[in-house]
């Protein structure tokens, strides 16, 4: 008896300091950040420009974390002009801390009536320490914190910013502040509380809080230097060539992880508010939809090998030209090259081989593999305002408008979607998933991954490798004569130059072109696929010439920055 009386205060005492060591957790650890803040707000006048809001991380190769959003902690300063002293002295001593226009200062230091005027917002907090201990008559220093883009420009539109919404409330804009907000925002709490009443009460919501396990950071898949080194190549684009925007994207095409995603022109998210232009703010790589031109067909030759309609060995009559519904549509140089194999169709971008392909298909097969790679659908990218393609042509019962898009002309995708269905090509035909958060770390500490919805399989295993084979003698033999293929590495690629149409509807310009290109390799295990894009670069026809440098460059950085083993 004795015994067992002995064992349930044994247990009792064990439950007890499970509950309060549990609680402790939760106050010191989990909540530590909230009662640290209200604390200091014992002491320092809260704002509202105090908030908290959850971290977004790059992703290193080797899986370290990179701060890309986080917040900033510093101080607003004011004065209460009915305490100061000497508005001019107090101008002298707080310039040589912080520079501040002396019209604006004694304009609002002077309003001897009112007892606060704010001078600063996001006093760094180095600076606000210095200014506190100059100790100045009716200097204010209020405790501020904001959201912080350590990076700069770096993903600037993969990112976003938050604003402020209707009910003045903080909320993400753009980009992944926007797409994750109920991730990332934080509500606010009662945390005046008596200590010990919030240690010992409410224990199960402790445990089981569903908003703590909602809220947490988020850590991508973009890898900050891979960001950078794609970012400076674009830069170099639009600066040699005056382009209208310039964008690209590099992307596992086996799992859809983007490594990264970059547009220009771009903006800095600390400064947002000074932009002119809000057209900067959105990703077109997600949101914009292009005419693609060429690029396109790789997946023409992809479906007519697939449904059989075509081999490696077909061989076609290239007239130059060919006339369907009372239109005429011809190579890039008017020019035929007489009985030709289907290889050169990709490695002189034949606009006549591809409507041979589509003709021999049919327009409802060719429909069918179009649809099928989803090029008139949301991809389902982790980034909010996704537009989908535009392919209301292939539903057309004329023929021309099957024959145009069969070489990228009168549909129209975003580049999010272009780059999916062509990653089919080399990972055996499964359309992916883009994405560019890899995982969610609640606030309790909790890192769980994201998980992305498998694809279908939409080209089979083996056209996967034949169309690889064909795009790897494009690189080879080729794309600039065959001279800057890789002896080491097996490149798959193809360019695209397309017209862009009139806004009216009247046609297209004839000196105006979006310029693609898009490349997977290691060919046959391909751990990259880079795409790239500008509209309207200046002096320059065919993409040729503006993205195969910049590619090629990718291309061996990522080689040589992962250390991939040569593959031939």
């Amino acid at each position: 008896m004795q015994t067992s009386r002995i064992r349930i205060l044994s247990g009792l005492i064990f439950l007890f300091a499970l509950v309060l060591a549990t609680r402790l957790f939760f106050v010191q650890v989990i909540n530590g950040k909230e009662y640290s803040q209200s604390a200091d707000r014992q002491y320092v006048t809260q704002t509202a420009h105090t908030f908290d809001r959850g971290t977004i991380y790059f992703q290193e190769k080797n899986g370290n974390p990179i701060s890309a959003a986080t917040l900033k902690t510093g101080f607003t300063l004011a004065v209460n002009p009915k305490v100061l002293t000497n508005a001019e002295k107090t101008f002298e001593a707080l310039n040589t801390l912080i520079p501040l226009d002396r019209n604006f200062f004694l304009l609002h230091a002077n309003k001897k009536d009112d007892p606060y005027e704010e001078i600063a917002f996001r006093v760094p907090q180095e600076v606000g320490e210095k200014i506190g201990a100059l100790n100045l008559p009716g200097v204010i220093l209020l405790k501020e914190q904001w959201r912080f883009y350590p990076a700069g420009t770096l993903a600037a539109q993969v990112l976003g910013f938050i604003g402020y919404d209707n009910n003045n409330l903080v909320t993400g804009r753009y980009g992944l502040e926007r797409f994750y907000n109920d991730v990332l925002k934080r509500e606010s709490k009662d945390l005046f509380v008596n200590f010990f009443a919030e240690v010992f009460a409410n224990v199960a919501q402790t445990i089981f809080h569903g908003d703590e396990n909602r809220e947490g950071d988020i850590t991508l898949t973009i890898e900050p230097h891979v960001e950078n080194f794609l970012e400076q190549e674009l830069a170099q684009v639009s600066t040699t060539w005056k382009s209208d925007l310039v964008g690209g994207l590099v992307i596992n095409p086996k799992t859809g992880a983007i490594y990264a995603m970059g547009t220009l022109p771009t903006f800095n998210p600390n400064t947002f508010n000074t932009e002119k232009k809000t057209s900067v703010f959105p990703n077109p790589i997600v949101e914009g939809v292009f005419e693609m031109g060429s690029i396109i067909k790789p997946l023409t030759m992809a479906a007519g090998l697939d449904s059989g309609a075509v081999t490696p060995e077909t061989e076609y009559y290239d007239a130059g030209s060919v006339t369907l519904d009372g239109a005429t549509i011809k190579n890039f140089d008017g020019k035929g090259r007489g009985h030709v194999p289907v290889q050169e169709i990709l490695n002189q971008s034949l606009n006549t081989g591809s409507v041979f392909i589509m003709q021999r298909m049919g327009k409802e097969k060719f429909r069918s593999y179009f649809k099928a790679y989803e090029l008139g659908e949301e991809t389902g990218i982790d980034l909010p305002n996704e537009a989908a393609g535009i392919i209301t042509n292939l539903d057309s019962p004329r023929t021309l408008e099957y024959a145009t898009a069969a070489f990228g002309q009168g549909i129209a995708m975003t580049p999010i979607e272009t780059a999916r269905a062509l990653a089919t090509l080399g990972n055996g035909g499964v359309l992916i998933t883009p994405h560019v958060v890899d995982s969610i770390t609640s606030r309790i500490g909790l890192s769980k991954k994201v998980v992305y919805n498998k694809g279908k399989q939409i080209l089979k295993t083996e056209t996967s490798e034949t169309i690889t084979r064909m795009l790897v003698r494009v690189v080879d033999e080729a794309l600039a004569g065959g001279t800057v293929k890789l002896p080491r590495y097996s490149i798959a690629a193809k360019t695209g130059t397309a017209q862009i149409a009139k806004e009216n509807g009247g046609g297209y310009y004839e000196d105006r072109y979006l310029h693609s290109f898009f490349g997977y390799f290691p060919a046959y295990d391909p751990q990259f696929l880079v795409f790239l894009y500008t509209v309207n670069p200046k002096g320059v026809k065919y993409a040729s010439q503006t993205l195969t440098v910049p590619f090629m460059n990718t291309a061996k950085f990522l080689l040589n920055y992962y250390e991939v083993p040569p593959d031939r």
